[in-house]
């Protein structure tokens, strides 16, 4: 914490020093929305968006490690884009293998493994083999997971999963009925060996999920922001983590501080003369 402090211009380290060590997000995702938007109010063509994006990708992964972020996910590309034009598509392919290559010694210099999740099997080779080879050789790193949800859908990881329960059920030769729990999906997820994202950050302002991590964000904390992705900075994700600590995480139970049994409850149980 004390060297992301540092690492910050003077005048974010005041509301950088107000973020609990303790309490620091174990696992953000986030939406990275607004590229087009960006561009099209800057009479830019969509590119020129995305170009853009990729410096608040770097700005932002730098900035989770130092925090002492566990677990970073980012939104890179949805199986819903193809249907994008065929040249915007192909240009975002060539901006992952840029970043990949440049970002490479980053990454090592910042100790933080890649990882990336979707169906890979279906990106161009060329993006394939770029990627594998940035993941290999951080392999060993001990920082920060940066994930990296690529071809990604929270639908279509679910039907992964539930494919993979079955052909495991397969190969073991199981002749008895298959008992299909919330542990036994977790375990065939894209993110099985993964703490599930405690803050989901979106961009842009758009009061939607977009098919992302469905069933592990079942307990985040969402926080949405105007801000478009490529003016994402250190500034916004401080914000973000600030927020992030004022909220209590219940998970569906009751706050510490809440009577087990209000008096009134009490009141109501004795008039109804419950048998005990």
């Amino acid at each position: 914490m004390k060297g992301f402090l540092e690492s910050l211009p003077v005048s974010d380290r005041a509301l950088a020093a107000a973020i609990d060590p303790a309490r620091v997000p174990g696992h953000i995702a986030i939406i990275m929305d607004g590229n087009g938007r960006w561009a099209n109010r800057r009479s830019l063509p969509r590119i020129a968006g995305h170009r853009a994006g990729v410096n608040a990708v770097r700005e932002t992964v730098e900035s989770c490690a130092r925090l002492g972020v566990g677990v970073l996910t980012l939104y890179a590309f949805s199986t819903e884009n193809w249907k994008r034009p065929r040249g915007e598509v192909d240009m975002l392919w060539r901006l992952l293998r840029i970043y990949l290559r440049r970002e490479l010694a980053e990454l090592q210099r910042n100790n933080i493994r890649l990882h990336a999740i979707g169906r890979l099997e279906s990106l161009p080779i060329k993006v394939q083999d770029e990627l594998q080879s940035v993941i290999h050789q951080t392999a060993k790193n001990s920082g920060m997971q940066l994930n990296l949800a690529i071809n990604y859908s929270g639908r279509t990881e679910l039907v992964d999963a539930v494919n993979s329960i079955l052909k495991a059920a397969r190969v073991a030769g199981r002749q008895i009925p298959i008992i299909v729990d919330e542990e036994m999906i977790s375990s065939h997820l894209y993110t099985s060996r993964l703490p599930d994202p405690d803050l989901l950050i979106r961009t842009s302002g758009e009061m939607r999920i977009s098919n992302f991590l469905l069933w592990q964000i079942a307990y985040a904390e969402l926080y949405v922001t105007e801000t478009l992705w490529p003016d994402f900075n250190r500034s916004e994700l401080i914000r973000a983590v600030l927020e992030y600590q004022k909220r209590e995480r219940r998970f569906g139970g009751l706050s510490p501080s809440t009577p087990v049994m209000p008096a009134y409850v009490e009141e109501l149980a004795e008039e109804v003369a419950l048998p005990s």
